[in-house]
């Protein structure tokens, strides 16, 4: 019977709940990593996440380079300063960043400036 309930669950998700649970196993399985929605603010931290958006704003002096990071618990806003991309860097990919989490005056989110970074196989 427990087989027939997780099919008919798995019918009843949507796509994004379905990819959410997902990445949220793939991120626990990543040793040294904290989920996003426990991660410390001011504390340099590791997160296992999945690129969900990116976009380049021109700047005067530099450009800047943002990445929307998902783990299917929550999500920050990686920003690399002077970078209009990163190759390799495609809609999710998956990455763990280190870095200090701040909050984000403009947007009331989370953000990494200029984090390390690595892709994940």
């Amino acid at each position: 019977m427990g087989a027939f309930r997780r099919f008919m669950r798995r019918l009843s998700e949507s796509d994004e709940e379905r990819l959410a649970s997902t990445v949220a196993e793939w991120a626990a399985s990543v040793p040294g990593t904290v989920r996003i929605a426990e991660a410390p603010m001011r504390t340099p931290v590791r997160l296992a996440a999945v690129v969900k958006r990116t976009s380049m704003i021109p700047g005067e002096a530099a450009d800047t380079l943002e990445a929307v990071l998902s783990d299917g618990t929550g999500e920050i806003t990686a920003v690399w300063l002077g970078r209009r991309g990163i190759p390799g860097m495609t809609l999710g990919k998956r990455l763990v960043v280190e870095g200090v989490l701040v909050q984000d005056q403009g947007a009331g989110g989370r953000k990494m400036v200029n984090p390390k970074f690595d892709f994940a196989a």
